[in-house]
């Protein structure tokens, strides 16, 4: 996961790769889940399915030396990062979900 926080800011990298990567990243790294884990299934289901597939899309759009180069990076790092702006994406999209139920409850 280190690996691909590297990728999102490498401008070895190619775009769509970078995008896909920091995307997973800050949702993977971010302490605020889009589902949140206390909701039954569907809170671990997301972290389930949206991780490892953002991780696949993202494996597969980097050129092999060049993630096997962000790896070693990522196992030389001893602190381990925190994403902050996924974090506010995250507590973004839940705003705009409660607006949308609130507005959609009282326009009844």
């Amino acid at each position: 996961m280190i690996a691909l926080w590297h990728a999102a800011r490498d401008p070895r990298v190619p775009l769509a790769a970078k995008l896909v990567a920091g995307a997973v990243a800050a949702y993977a790294l971010s302490p605020i889940d889009l589902i949140p884990d206390f909701i039954p299934v569907l809170g671990y289901l997301d972290d389930l399915l949206i991780v490892p597939a953002g991780i696949w899309l993202a494996l597969r759009l980097i050129p092999a030396e060049l993630i096997a180069d962000l790896r070693r990076h990522a196992d030389d790092m001893e602190a381990f990062p925190v994403s902050r702006a996924g974090a506010v994406a995250v507590i973004v999209l839940w705003l705009a979900a409660g607006l949308f139920i609130a507005l959609a409850a009282f326009s009844r």
